[in-house]
Order: C-alpha cells, then sequence, then structure tokens
C-alpha cells in the first residue's frame, strides 16, 4: 500500500530544459550547497541532507563516505513519485514476461531466494544528477550536493538466471522494469526502466534483495530491486513489481524524455542503441570520480604538521588505475596510495599525505583515472539534466 501519511503530494522531476550552459573549471567550484541545508530522518535512518518531503530525497552527509560501504540506515534516499509502496513480502509476486518471453510466470519472495543462486556484487549507486547544484548555471531537478551515492554488497538472484528460467526468445531488445511505487495524480508517468538485453544478461546485473548483509531496507526497495552496477540509478528500480522482455523500444516517459544527455556528448559512456536519437541519447553508466572525504573548504591545520587527505574514487566498473592530489592548484601532482579494491564496481578508498612548507592558503584538489584511461574533467559538459558531474574537486585550505 503507498505511503500517504507524509507523502500526500509530488510531481515527477522535470530533467530536461533549453537553458543555455556556461563552463565551469576546476577552480570555480561553487560553495558546498549541502552546508546550510537542515537534517532530517525519515524512520528508519540517521538525520540525512534533506532536499525534498514530497517525494522523499534525503541525501548521506560527507562523513560516512569515510568508510568502504554506506551504512543502510545512512543511504541517500530517491524517489521520483510520492506514493511510496510497501509491499506486504509474503503477499508480493514478482511477474516475469513480455512479448520476447517464452513462459511468464510469477515468483515468490521465498521462490525467489531458494529457487536460484544467490550472488553479491560490491556496487556505487550514484543519482544521475549527484552534485547537479554545483552546476552554474542553475540546472532543473533536485540540487543534490555531495551525497546522491553510496557503496554497498547487494545480493541477490542474477537479472539472468530469471530470464533464462522463463525463456528468452528470438528478437529479445530490451528488458522492462516496473516498481510499486505510483504518482498521486492521475496521469503522472508510471516509473518504468528498460535496459539492454545485452546488460540484463552480464552476470552482474541483480535482482537484489539484501544491502550490507541485511534484508533489503524499506527505503532501499524492500523486498527486491534492480541493481545494474556501472550505470546510474536511474535503472536501479526499487520496489520492483514486473519485469518485460520486449521487441520494441521502451517508449515510457522516464526513458523517451528523462534522463537523456546529448548525443556524443559523453563518448566513454556505455551505449543503449535502441534507444539512441540523433538529437538525445539515454544517460547510462557514470563516469569517473572521485571526493574527498575527510577535509571540507576553509578547514586550517597547524603549520609543520602533517595533513591525511582521504577519499574515495570510482567508475564504471573498469576499476581505479591512480588517484592524484595536488597542494598548489595544480601545478604539481602526486600519487596517492590505493586503499582495498573491492571490486571494479565498488568505490575504491585513498588517501595522500602532505606537509605544506610554508603557512597561508593552499589549494587542494585530487582527481582520478580509471584502468579503462578516462581522467576526471578541468570543465564540466554541458547537459540540460545536469548529469555527469566529474569536474576535479578543488578545497582551499588554511594552514598556520
Amino acid at each position: 500500500m503507498p505511503i500517504r501519511r507524509d507523502l500526500l503530494k509530488g510531481m515527477a522531476s522535470v530533467t530536461l530544459s533549453g537553458l543555455p550552459f556556461t563552463r565551469l573549471t576546476a577552480g570555480e567550484w561553487p560553495a558546498d550547497p549541502a552546508g546550510p541545508l537542515p537534517r532530517y530522518a525519515l524512520p528508519g535512518k540517521k538525520p540525512l541532507i534533506r532536499r525534498s518531503f514530497r517525494p522523499p530525497n534525503l541525501e548521506t552527509p560527507l562523513e560516512y563516505f569515510n568508510e568502504l560501504y554506506t551504512p543502510n540506515d545512512a543511504f541517500f534516499v530517491r524517489y521520483h513519485l510520492a506514493a511510496i509502496a510497501q509491499p506486504d513480502p509474503r503477499a508480493w509476486r514478482l511477474r516475469i514476461g513480455g512479448d520476447a518471453s517464452g513462459a511468464p510466470r510469477e515468483l515468490t519472495l521465498d521462490e525467489l531466494q531458494r529457487d536460484f543462486e544467490q550472488v553479491e556484487v560490491s556496487a556505487v549507486n550514484q543519482c544521475s544528477g549527484n552534485r547537479r547544484g554545483l552546476f552554474e548555471p542553475r540546472t532543473p531537478g533536485v540540487q543534490w550536493g555531495y551525497g546522491a551515492m553510496g557503496n554497498a554488497r547487494w545480493r541477490g538472484v542474477r537479472l539472468r538466471d530469471l530470464l533464462d528460467r522463463v525463456g528468452v526468445r528470438k528478437g529479445a531488445l530490451e528488458v522492462v522494469c516496473n516498481g510499486a511505487d505510483t504518482g498521486v495524480l492521475p496521469g503522472t508517468p508510471d516509473f518504468m526502466k528498460s535496459i539492454p538485453v545485452d546488460k540484463a544478461r552480464d552476470g552482474h546485473t541483480l535482482v537484489a534483495v539484501a544491502m550490507n548483509g541485511e534484508p533489503l531496507p524499506h527505503w532501499h526497495g524492500a523486498p527486491a530491486r534492480l541493481v545494474v552496477p556501472g550505470w546510474t540509478a536511474t535503472y536501479w528500480v526499487k520496489h520492483l513489481t514486473t519485469i518485460d522482455i520486449v521487441t520494441q523500444p521502451f517508449d515510457g516517459y522516464w526513458m523517451k524524455t528523462a534522463y537523456r544527455v546529448p548525443s556524443e556528448a559523453f563518448p566513454a559512456a556505455a551505449r543503449f542503441a535502441s534507444q539512441h536519437t540523433v538529437a538525445n541519447t539515454p544517460i547510462t553508466s557514470v563516469v569517473v570520480n572521485s571526493l574527498i572525504t575527510n577535509i571540507t573548504a576553509g578547514q586550517r591545520f597547524a603549520a609543520g604538521a602533517d595533513v591525511k587527505v582521504a577519499g574515495i574514487a570510482w567508475d564504471a566498473g573498469s576499476g581505479i588505475r591512480t588517484v592524484e592530489v595536488s597542494v598548489d592548484g595544480g601545478q604539481q601532482w602526486h600519487t596517492a596510495v590505493l586503499g582495498e579494491d573491492a571490486g571494479g564496481y565498488s568505490w575504491r578508498q585513498w588517501h595522500h599525505v602532505l606537509r605544506p612548507a610554508r603557512p597561508g592558503s593552499f589549494r587542494l584538489m585530487a582527481r582520478a583515472t580509471s584502468r579503462a584511461g578516462e581522467t576526471q574533467r578541468t570543465t564540466l559538459i554541458a547537459n540540460p539534466g545536469g548529469y555527469h558531474h566529474n569536474l576535479i574537486q578543488a578545497l582551499d585550505i588554511e594552514v598556520g
């Protein structure tokens, strides 16, 4: 049943516009948009940075990113529709069908966990618009700071195994997933997403029922959600109810109209050929990125003392090759020490110890390079949705 006590109204987020853009360079980051905002605790959650109530959108505070895995109760919350489902696990059913399926069927939660191999993958779940609030000029949509993301261990069934159980017919093109959450107002587009059949069958895409060793929490899609490692969170459909294997490109609002970027603007991103047009294409895989997690802008340090800079870096799945740190605004770069490699889809912790030679102001920067050769950018790529912000981070610190 939808939760209506606190979430009575809401409209789908607008994600595209025709606003002009200017380029923002690494040295021109605006102040942290998360700074003055209040924190709010949803039931079962720690206080998170509130971005909106209806639907609830709250981001993870910076201090939780000092851990390899983001605690479930501190993990960011993202919804597009305000009538949020709370399915009874005993009555919940997952229907798998579509015009390219061999033998449609329904599965209970017990069958999903008992009749299929359970596997686990460590993966970053990052909203497509993470850091949208740092774009200048402003772009429409939730004005996220740095925290619309998290890293977790996801456990469940390979989507490939489910598709094979019902059979995939020749001509299958996309796999369409729907969740139980709905809009409050009639006519609000249902939140449905499709992925290419190849992505659905790559072995890492899961129907997850557990997160960090616990049953999937309500705010993260209980009892089951789609997990698409390496792709942005818009595809990670929560409160999953149906999976359809189809022969035609899915033309729902959230595929055909929303979550699209200018064609060829991000050549390193995975291509979704059946949804591609001359003008635009769906956002797909995440871009390489990093974040300093233990220091904030304006922080002061004692002269002559070591300063440990720590953070995280991630990409779409190739893994992180190097992270470099600069203390002079990018004139010289020093290689950071990488932490545990928890797999290509997980973020990787890193650190570097520096000792500023004199008192004064210093511009601290960090940049990551993936094993695929992709490096963070010094200028943003203009796009109307405010997606793929992976500008090299710059923080001014004081010494002495």
